[in-house]
C-alpha cells in the first residue's frame, strides 16, 4: 500500500536558524497543510509538509523525539537527522492540541514498531546461528569431497545473497519514491485546483461586496428622501400648532363678542323700562337684533372653520405618527443591512486569511 496519510491538518512552518540557533525563520508565507503519513513497507511515521513545489517538513517520527507545547498556539520538535528544529503555528489551541496527542500516539507506536523489528532480529539471528550450526558437518563433507573450488563457491553465496537483498530494497525504495512523486503531483494538482477556487471564491465575494455598496448607497438615499419628508411634516406640524393659536385667539374674540352680546341685552332692558322712547329704542332694538344675528352667523362661520382646523390637526398629527413608524421600520431594516455586511466582510477577510 505504500504510504498513507493518517492525520492532516493546518499550521505556520518555522524552523530555527542554523546559525543562531535560536531564532525562528518561516518556512512558509501563510498556512500550509501538515500532514502523518504511515509506511506500511517499512512500518514507519513521518509528518511531512509542502509548499507549493517545495519540501518544508520531511521528518521520521522516532522514538527519542518530543513534540513540546511553547505556548497556547505554538509547539516544536527536534530531529536529529534532518539537524534542525521545527516549530508550528496553529489557529486554535484545540488543533495544537490534537497535534500533540496525534505525536505522542505515532511516537509510541513508532517505539512499538522499533521493539518488534528487535525481537524479530533477535529471534532472526538465533535461527541462522543454530542452521550454520547444523548445516557445519555437511559442508565440512562438501569441502572435502568437492575441493578447493566448492569451498570458493560457499564462500561467495553469502555476499550475493546481501547483494540481492540490497537490490531488492533499492528496488522497493525507487518503486516507493516513484509512488511518492505521484502522490505530490496529484496532491499538488489538488491544490492549484482549490487555490483556483478560492480565487473564484474571493472574486465573486468582491462583486458581492460592490452589490452590496451599491444597496448601501440606495438606502442612504431613501434615508435622505425620509429625512427630508420629516422635515416637511415637521413643517406642516409647525403650521398646526400656528392654527391652534389662531383658534384660540378666535375663542378669546368669541368670548368677548359674548360679553359685549351681554352688554347690549342690558342695555336693552334698560331701553324697555323707558317708555317714553319706545320707537327708538325699538328701532336700536332691530339694529342690535340684525348685529346679533351677524354675530351669531360669524359665531357658526368661526366655529365651522374651528372645526375643520380640528381635522386638519389630527389628520396631520396621524399622517406625522404613521411617517415616525415607517421610518422607525427603515432604520431598523438599514441597520440590519449594515450589520449583515458586516459579517460579510469579516467573513471575506478570514478567508483572505485562510488563504
Amino acid at each position: 500500500m505504500g504510504e498513507q496519510p493518517i492525520y492532516t491538518t493546518r499550521a505556520h512552518v518555522f524552523q530555527i536558524d542554523p546559525t543562531t540557533k535560536k531564532n525562528w525563520v518561516p518556512a512558509s508565507k501563510q498556512a500550509v497543510t501538515v500532514s502523518y503519513f504511515y509506511d506500511s513497507t517499512r512500518n514507519s511515521y513521518r509528518i511531512i509538509s509542502v509548499d507549493g513545489s517545495k519540501v518544508i517538513i520531511n521528518s521520521t517520527i522516532t522514538p527519542n523525539m518530543t513534540f513540546t507545547k511553547t505556548s497556547q498556539k505554538f509547539g516544536q520538535w527536534a530531529d536529529s537527522r534532518a539537524n534542525t528544529v521545527f516549530g508550528l503555528g496553529f489557529a486554535s489551541e484545540q488543533q495544537l492540541a490534537k497535534f500533540s496527542e496525534k505525536f505522542q500516539e505515532v511516537k509510541e507506536a513508532a517505539k512499538l514498531a522499533r521493539d518488534k523489528s528487535q525481537d524479530k532480529g533477535e529471534t532472526m539471528s538465533n535461527h541462522s546461528q543454530e542452521e550454520s550450526g547444523r548445516d557445519t558437518p555437511s559442508s565440512n563433507r562438501a569441502s572435502s569431497i568437492n575441493g578447493t573450488d566448492d569451498e570458493k563457491i560457499l564462500h561467495v553465496d553469502p555476499e550475493e545473497a546481501v547483494l540481492k537483498t540490497e537490490n531488492e530494497h533499492l528496488k522497493s525504495a525507487i518503486e516507493q519514491s516513484n509512488t511518492n512523486a505521484k502522490k505530490w503531483e496529484t496532491e499538488l494538482q489538488t491544490l492549484r485546483e482549490n487555490n483556483a477556487r478560492l480565487v473564484d471564491a474571493l472574486q465573486e465575494s468582491s462583486a458581492n461586496v460592490e452589490s452590496w455598496k451599491k444597496q448601501l448607497g440606495a438606502c442612504k438615499e431613501e434615508s435622505d428622501t425620509l429625512r427630508e419628508k420629516i422635515a416637511e411634516l415637521e413643517a406642516q406640524c409647525n403650521e398646526a400648532n400656528q392654527e391652534k393659536q389662531r383658534n384660540a385667539q378666535l375663542s378669546v374674540r368669541v368670548k368677548e363678542l359674548e360679553a359685549e352680546l351681554h352688554d347690549k341685552e342690558q342695555e336693552l332692558e334698560n331701553l324697555r323700562k323707558q317708555a317714553e322712547i319706545i320707537p327708538q329704542l325699538m328701532a336700536e332694538c332691530e339694529g342690535i337684533t340684525a348685529k346679533l344675528q351677524t354675530a351669531e352667523t360669524r359665531n357658526k362661520d368661526l366655529e365651522g372653520r374651528v372645526d375643520g382646523l380640528q381635522l386638519d390637526i389630527d389628520d396631520s398629527q396621524q399622517k406625522q405618527v404613521n411617517m415616525k413608524g415607517e421610518l422607525k421600520k427603515f432604520m431598523d431594516m438599514l441597520d440590519g443591512k449594515i450589520d449583515e455586511l458586516h459579517e460579510f466582510r469579516q467573513g471575506l477577510s478570514k478567508l483572505g486569511v485562510d488563504n
